[in-house]
């Protein structure tokens, strides 16, 4: 199955049961073509297929996104057609397939603040904001970083001998680029910036217990 039909059927992936028909008006596409996306779906074990009627879970969305990376299809291509939920996930399935473990929609109190993801390994944490943005300003991205630098100051006053990192992994296309030597990654780059995360520590912020 080409790429293209990976993408469009991403679209048409709904926790709970769904015909062909409903799919093909879903993803806009006839019903043959709706068919053999499903029994390809099916064939990689994302969700239950009868024939007739498809029964997807929550995490099948996810799991397509990341066989559709597997398949060739481009990272950003792919987040496009994801929610703002479906993007922290498969942040978290990159650093995840990195060997990190990982915390999603961690609530901190007093104050109240939330961190949309965490990697931890060799005992550093890496704080990302997921911004599930097309397009963005560069006064955007500095108010992202300096609330996201609030969150990892929050997070290591909290957490007992913790060094983490504040990041921000976003959905457009472009360089990795800093702003007060927080990362903000676009997505399609996320994966070669985890591979390199601990070679470059030493240049990121970096906060810590005191």
């Amino acid at each position: 199955m080409n790429s293209k039909l990976w993408l469009d059927g991403l679209d048409g992936i709904i926790p709970g049961g769904i015909s062909i028909v409903d799919f093909s008006k879903v993803i806009n596409t006839d019903k043959n073509i709706a068919k053999k996306i499903l029994e390809e779906l099916s064939r990689n074990d994302i969700g239950r297929f009868d024939g007739e009627i498809m029964e997807f879970g929550e995490s099948d969305k996810l799991r397509a996104a990341m066989l559709a990376l597997e398949k060739g299809v481009l990272i950003d291509e792919a987040a496009r057609h994801l929610n703002w939920k479906d993007f922290e996930g498969l942040a978290a399935q990159i650093l995840e397939l990195k060997d990190f473990a990982t915390i999603r929609n961690l609530i901190l109190t007093n104050p109240r603040m939330e961190i949309d993801v965490i990697g931890i390994k060799f005992g550093v944490a890496l704080l990302i904001d997921c911004k599930h943005w097309k397009h963005h300003s560069q006064s955007a991205l500095e108010n992202a970083v300096l609330k996201q630098v609030e969150r990892t100051k929050h997070y290591v006053a909290k957490t007992s001998g913790a060094v983490a990192a504040p990041a921000i992994v976003t959905l457009y296309q472009g360089k990795i680029r800093f702003i007060n030597n927080v990362p903000i990654v676009p997505i399609f780059q996320f994966a070669s910036f985890v591979d390199e995360f601990y070679g470059n520590l030493e240049d990121l912020e970096t906060i810590r217990t005191g």
